[in-house]
């Protein structure tokens, strides 16, 4: 069974909070989230394949990656990593290319659990309440649910290969 995963988008501020919890200790769940191969093999729903273009994880590099569906569909995104403290904390930008200019703040923090277990916290600030809004509504909560279940398997993988 998955854990939970926990989103909330409270009225009348432009912030999303993500809460998950993982089956894998933190340096494997930081990992899935650092490496480029592992990040095309869980980010976003299972519809669609995720082809990372460009990935410099450190303090000021860049990141963008796209994902396509069978029927032609094409997504891209992009942004920069902030700041990166391994193990602890992801701070990074993120633009949907379908929305130019709306770039959100998002921070990813990794708490060990202890028993292999992991919590990731994401909190995303928008530049409006109207951007959040569009966001959440246009299916953002689907593709994080199944992309932490994606997650799951993953870690469940590499778990078991090492």
């Amino acid at each position: 069974m998955t854990n939970p995963t926990t989103i909330t988008a409270e009225p009348g501020v432009p912030f999303v909070d993500i809460v998950r919890e993982l089956d894998a200790p933190v340096d494997l769940v930081f990992r899935a989230y650092a490496d480029p191969e592992l990040i095309a093999q869980w980010l976003g729903p299972r519809k669609y394949t995720t082809d990372v273009t460009e990935w410099n994880f450190a303090d000021g590099g860049a990141w963008a990656y796209s994902s396509s569906g069978a029927n032609g569909e094409n997504y891209g995104f992009r942004g920069s990593f902030h700041s990166i403290e391994p193990g602890v904390r992801i701070v990074q930008t993120f633009e949907f290319l379908g929305a130019p200019g709306h770039v959100s703040l998002e921070s990813a923090v990794f708490d060990d659990l202890g028993g292999g277990r992991t919590r990731v916290t994401g909190h995303s600030v928008f530049q409006s309440v109207e951007a959040r809004d569009a966001m959440v509504e246009h299916g953002m909560s689907g593709g994080v649910i199944e992309g932490y279940e994606r997650l799951d398997e993953l870690l469940a993988r590499e778990s078991s290969s090492v």
